[in-house]
């Protein structure tokens, strides 16, 4: 299961915040494509399957499908905000490969 620093934390609580919607929790998903073979996908949601990973960082819950969970287990969401880093970024044990934009692994 993906873990989440407390700067990523923040910046997601503070982003739900802003959807003023009940009950929203990341999900973050690894899908088929991207230049390295897969992608990282996150996004809000509010819908949950039964083999669906939950955790609770702070005041977010995070949600990863059963087939996603092995791709990031180990693996690190961070959030940075300098001038020469700005965003979010996932550091994953189990990426042999990734690309230059950083969306993407093998």
């Amino acid at each position: 299961m993906i873990t989440l620093t407390e700067n990523a934390a923040s910046k997601v609580s503070e982003l739900i915040e802003t959807e003023n919607e009940e009950g929203l929790a990341l999900r973050v998903a690894v899908r088929p494509g991207g230049c390295s073979g897969f992608s990282y996908e996150m996004y809000f949601d509010s819908e949950f399957g039964d083999g669906d990973r939950k955790a609770t960082f702070g005041a977010v819950e995070v949600v990863v499908d059963q087939s996603s969970a092995m791709l990031l287990e180990g693996a690190t969401l961070d959030y940075k905000n300098s001038l020469q880093d700005a965003g979010f970024s996932i550091d994953n044990p189990n990426a042999q490969r990734t690309c230059g934009c950083g969306q993407s692994f093998s």
